[in-house]
């Protein structure tokens, strides 16, 4: 699905990411961990189009999107979360999902006109597919709440819900477990579970919730120091001492048998 192939980020003097390569694959759920500093998320931030790459090649389904920007590979079917979600507070829930479907005829003021009954008709469409998301998600219950008043485990809920209401390809997810409960989480891994396995959706997702990744993640890409130092799954992932000095630091191979 996505294949990153050499990619290497600079800031000045500071080399953030070092030639990484890896295969995102169609219908998987992968996971990017390491520590803080390690270019996960410049890396994150360079697939999703945030910011160009110095060198390398990112390919979407055989198609070179390398350095497009955030809008244009929305509408190829690449989307992203963010750690911190970026809800619009003073709308509802269901109003948050309805935003998201592009090139809607009641943007247009012309054709709010002259097709005004289209408009009706898609208007009811997308507010079906609303309502059927928040279903998924069982947070229908909070459809005319105040995006602002969720929690956060519900925001992180509503998050994922946006990018069901698109024709999503390929899913970023940028530490989706980050603030949120442990019985929200739950229910959050579930959904994400269900979209992989019930419609295909393919993930890849940074995360520092070893649990979580555990769950969710076949393969796991590691990274450290800009560059990627190990794959596999977390249960191999473990015994790597590499990983483990890397990762949890030095001495910590307690720790690691812990995570």
């Amino acid at each position: 699905m996505i294949e990153i192939e050499r990619i290497s980020r600079a800031f000045g003097g500071l080399q953030a990411v070092r030639e990484v390569s890896f295969t995102v694959e169609t219908g998987s759920i992968t996971g990017l961990i390491g520590p803080n500093g390690a270019g996960k998320s410049t890396l994150f931030n360079i697939i999703a189009g945030e910011i160009p790459p110095n060198s390398g090649r990112i390919t979407l389904e055989g198609e070179d999107i390398t350095g497009l920007p955030t809008h244009a590979l929305f509408h190829k079917g690449l989307v992203r979360t963010f750690q911190i979600p970026h809800e619009f507070s003073r709308m509802t829930v269901r109003e948050n999902l309805m935003l998201v479907p592009a090139a809607q005829r009641g943007e247009t003021l012309l054709k709010s006109w002259l097709t005004w009954w289209k408009v009706i008709r898609e208007d009811r469409a997308i507010l079906r597919q609303a309502d059927e998301v928040l279903d998924f998600l069982e947070i229908g219950h909070l459809r005319d709440e105040l995006a602002g008043n969720l929690s956060g485990g519900q925001k992180k809920l509503l998050d994922l819900g946006r990018t069901m209401m698109t024709n999503a390809k390929a899913v970023l997810l940028d530490e989706p477990g980050a603030g949120v409960n442990r019985t929200l989480l739950g229910k959050l891994a579930e959904a994400i579970e269900r979209l992989n396995r019930e419609r295909g959706y393919t993930f890849c997702v940074i995360e520092h919730d070893m649990d979580l990744i555990a769950r969710l993640c076949d393969p796991v890409m590691v990274m450290a120091n800009g560059a990627l130092i190990a794959s596999g799954d977390m249960a191999t992932l473990r015994e790597n001492p590499e990983v483990r000095e890397a990762y949890l630091g030095t001495g910590a191979s307690g720790q690691a048998g812990a995570a």
